[in-house]
């Protein structure tokens, strides 16, 4: 009983960081960037799961993907080609972090809901 409570308070956390998730411009990100607030999530990661484990300080498991380089600040470097792209990037708010991640081709299955709005609005 309390496993299975603990699992749909899981899912329903998920859904609603899932709901909270939004493709954005990085020009509108650039007071958070200038702040140091924004932390880039890599391709192969599941944003929504990157930002369940930071809501929930999950220590080690963040740790783990910053050693790996899979989640870091975004560089001086990286945030210039973003606007000179003209980018516009997935992000979703765990205070006081914006994690973004780029859009691109062949998510897994696992993110199809997150994703499936890309393709809805394109």
């Amino acid at each position: 009983m309390i496993e299975e409570l603990l699992r749909q308070d899981r899912e329903l956390k998920r859904a609603r960081l899932n709901s909270e998730t939004a493709k954005i411009p990085w020009l509108e990100l650039q007071r958070f960037f200038a702040a140091g607030k924004v932390m880039r999530v890599a391709a192969e990661l599941d944003l929504v799961e990157v930002a369940y484990a930071m809501e929930q300080d999950d220590v080690e498991q963040v740790k783990e993907w910053t050693l790996a380089s899979q989640l870091e600040p975004v560089s001086d470097n990286q945030a210039r080609q973003w606007i000179d792209g003209q980018a516009s990037l997935w992000a979703v708010v765990v205070k006081p972090w914006v994690l973004v991640q780029e859009p691109h081709q062949g998510r897994p299955a696992a993110d199809e809901d997150l994703y499936s709005r890309d393709t809805a609005g394109s």
